[in-house]
């Protein structure tokens, strides 16, 4: 791949004439400039836009935070972040915090050092000083402060909706699988069950988990049937958790859904695929991508926001782990 210094070397001139060739800065004469633009159309030489950025203190790049790509939810938001931001002319920058602070911290001053125009973070500390002290757009996907500018799901919603919806396929023993205590939407959607729940007349259990890992959710699954073995019924706090739980309750020859009933959360694209396949609360994961995008071209573009804190909907995707809901009428 050509550097700049192979155009220079290939126009004979410096690189500091090729960059002032591509950057449009200060004077190059004529037959230089021709001179730089054939050697980069002869060498196929595409400038960094790191390098771009450097020598003209702006870029077009957008810094993505997003805590943990494993997670098949998360590349869903950043392919609807990056479709968005390439058809206005802009590349992504993008990091994986791990739920770490410190790693988190790090990719900051990554981003901030290679000039990015804007930010989206999908992070548990919106409020914190690592944000506060940004002088960059910045935006909050999924798990952002409703107070910042932020673009999220109605988890609550979508816990009333698992906890309703077993409900209205009989389940009697209900266990929820409640979420990271440090993560916003994984509590909103505890919130959203209890409401529901608390207001009938079934039985139900909390289970605290602190990830939304899959290998931790396997050791989670066993605990659950150790501890409430008669459980018929089970909100997951997402889809990685439920699919473990899924698994778990067929080694132990339970039968989906005549048995137990399981609803997950996100819809990721496995989801679909395990079997019997799983019930669960739809996030528009890429949906919710392009619009954080879009909030954040409008606040770097300087153009006026009609609302800062964007919620979509959510709605529960009936398949194969939930019983069909028998019409008395």
């Amino acid at each position: 791949m050509a550097t700049i210094r192979d155009v220079a070397k290939a126009a004979g001139v410096s690189v500091a004439t090729v960059s002032r060739v591509l950057n449009e800065t200060g004077y190059v004469h004529e037959d230089t400039r021709k001179k730089v633009e054939l050697a980069i159309q002869e060498l196929d030489y595409s400038p960094n836009e790191v390098a771009r950025s450097l020598f003209k203190k702006e870029s077009r790049l957008i810094g993505l935070l997003l805590p943990d790509i494993t997670n098949p939810f998360f590349p869903e938001l950043a392919r609807g972040v990056e479709d968005e931001i390439q058809k206005h002319g802009f590349h992504l920058l993008f990091g994986n915090s791990d739920e770490k602070p410190e790693k988190e911290q790090e990719y900051i001053q990554t981003f901030v050092k290679n000039n990015v125009v804007g930010f989206i973070s999908a992070t548990n500390v919106a409020g914190k000083a690592n944000y506060q002290d940004l002088e960059i757009p910045t935006v909050f996907l999924d798990r952002g402060s409703k107070q910042e500018y932020s673009v999220y799901a109605d988890g609550r919603e979508g816990g009333r909706i698992a906890a309703k919806e077993l409900i209205k396929r009989n389940s009697k023993q209900i266990t929820i699988l409640k979420g990271p205590a440090h993560v916003e939407p994984a509590q909103e959607r505890f919130q959203g069950s209890i409401e529901v729940l608390s207001q009938s007349d079934v039985d139900f259990n909390v289970m605290s988990t602190t990830s939304f890992s899959f290998q931790e959710a396997q050791v989670w699954a066993k605990e659950l049937f150790t501890k409430y073995p008669n459980t018929d019924g089970i909100i997951a706090s997402n889809d990685m958790t439920a699919t473990a739980v899924l698994h778990e309750a067929l080694q132990l020859g339970k039968k989906i859904p005549d048995e137990l009933q399981i609803i997950g959360f996100d819809d990721i694209p496995l989801s679909q695929f395990v079997f019997p396949s799983l019930s669960t609360i739809r996030q528009p994961a890429y949906e919710m991508g392009k619009t954080a995008a879009a909030l954040l071209i409008q606040l770097i573009q300087k153009r006026q926001v009609e609302k800062q804190s964007i919620c979509l909907p959510v709605a529960f995707i009936e398949r194969h782990t939930t019983r069909k809901v028998i019409d008395n009428g």
